[in-house]
């Protein structure tokens, strides 16, 4: 085999080689890119589960604040009513 030759072969496997490593380097980038999406999705949505869950435990509480006000309203009215009327 002649030195030109091996030479030139030399170079195409080396342009061969550095394209695949550009190829793979912007497949890795887009890949990188797809997590950083996907992770951010992610993030929101837990966000927005949590705040949900707040929200369900907040109002849970406010509603039996208020059936237990007026239970509490209730038990007191008729207890005055009954001494009045005793």
């Amino acid at each position: 085999m002649s030195e030109h030759h091996y030479g030139m072969r030399m170079r195409q496997s080396l342009a061969q080689f550095e394209r695949a490593f550009l190829v793979q380097q912007q497949e890795e980038e887009r890949r990188r890119a797809e997590l950083e999406t996907e992770l951010a999705a992610r993030s929101r949505a837990r966000f927005r589960a949590r705040q949900q869950q707040r929200s369900s435990k907040r109002f849970y509480l406010l509603a039996l604040s208020l059936v237990a006000t007026a239970v509490v309203v209730t038990a007191a009215m008729l207890g005055t009513l009954y001494i009045l009327l005793v």
